[in-house]
């Protein structure tokens, strides 16, 4: 499994999907898998097959590709970035999505985290293609695609116009970690709270979610820390927040869950979510969750969400007063169990290697 030079350094949803599929896939027989990044030295010999993550990181694979000469399957983790660039706080950032395009943006971006040393340019073909055209070759030259959902892969094909074999992976929790879960030494502080899970980071809309919980009737915590690029965002946010919000620095899972227990709604008002893996821990632990209506969430959460608009924090509160003034469904918990588990994610994952390696006679 290769991923961007930062996956670990800089950890997001996409270092958890490729830490637990990897380790459950070694629980498997005859399985071997190992987590590399794309900075790292790598003995392409020793291996039958890549899994590569992010197709919207494609200076970080397309170096790989050349490099590995070895079939490879995508888990593409295709996140559409262009309505949180077109609310940005920065107005650079806000006038820059006025001249150009999604691909062009992120084609700029690229390039200033690689001037800044933030990423791994495995090849120079990248600056002369673009983000569009890099994009095309790899989900072309791929054996399989493997989405995290139906509509994410719609998504793909609508924007770049290609198709390949795929298979829907979905995202999932360890349930293994939440089932013993002592929630006793939890402070009383969450109970009935409403809560924000996460990397602060502007796609995540926190300033939305505070401009509609602001002075509200509630004790929100917003749960976790800024990333690298996000330090000016996060004081921004500070600045906003009245006295009912409370921000707590990144919580490690064991005691995230005791938290989750205790809370009674989870709100993730993103500019677009693929799944929002902090959405799935807390709705397993007994939360209701409040999600945005961009992105990929219907076909994992269906009916059992609170779903509003991240552009209008009128929407963003009544979706949290819904969630709070509803008792909590067991049904959704048991969806969970039976179809979002890591050990459900790395069968579906072997069955993907398997089609590519064993090809039917």
């Amino acid at each position: 499994m290769i991923s961007r030079a930062t996956l670990f350094t800089h950890p997001g949803g996409d270092t958890v999907q490729v830490k637990k599929t990897a380790q459950y896939l070694n629980k498997l027989d005859g399985i071997t898998v190992t987590i590399k990044t794309v900075n790292e030295k790598i003995d392409f010999s020793q291996y039958d097959l890549m899994h590569l993550f992010n197709i919207s990181r494609p200076a970080d694979l397309l170096g790989i590709i050349k490099k590995a000469n070895l079939p490879y399957v995508l888990s593409t983790i295709y996140i559409d970035y262009s309505e949180a660039e077109k609310n940005h706080h920065s107005k650079f950032r806000f006038y820059l999505n006025r001249v150009f395009n999604p691909d062009q943006v992120e084609y700029i971006k690229t390039v200033a985290r690689i001037l800044k040393k933030q990423d791994t340019l495995t090849e120079k073909g990248y600056l002369l293609k673009g983000q569009k055209k890099s994009i095309v070759e790899i989900i072309k030259k791929a054996k399989m695609l493997l989405p995290n959902s139906e509509n994410e892969y719609k998504r793909l094909v609508k924007a770049y116009g290609c198709e390949n074999k795929y298979k829907v992976i979905p995202n999932a929790i360890d349930i293994e970690v939440f089932k013993n879960i002592e929630t006793e030494d939890v402070e009383d502080t969450y109970k009935d709270a409403i809560i924000s899970v996460g990397q602060i980071t502007p796609v995540k809309n926190h300033l939305n979610l505070i401009r509609a919980l602001n002075n509200s009737k509630y004790k929100v915590f917003i749960i976790g820390s800024p990333s690298s690029n996000a330090k000016s965002y996060f004081e921004k946010c500070k600045e906003l927040a009245a006295e009912n919000i409370t921000f707590i620095p990144y919580v490690e899972q064991e005691k995230l869950a005791g938290i989750y227990s205790k809370a009674k709604v989870h709100a993730l008002a993103s500019w677009f979510e693929t799944t929002g893996l902090v959405s799935l821990e807390a709705s397993y632990m007994g939360c209701n969750i409040v999600i945005t209506d961009r992105g990929d969430q219907k076909e994992y959460f269906n009916e059992y969400a609170y779903y509003c608009d991240p552009i209008s924090p009128a929407s963003i509160l009544e979706a949290v007063e819904n969630a709070f003034n509803t008792d909590y469904n067991d049904k959704l918990k048991t969806k969970i169990e039976e179809n979002f588990t890591w050990q459900h994610t790395a069968n579906k994952t072997l069955e993907a290697y398997k089609q590519v390696l064993l090809p039917k006679a």
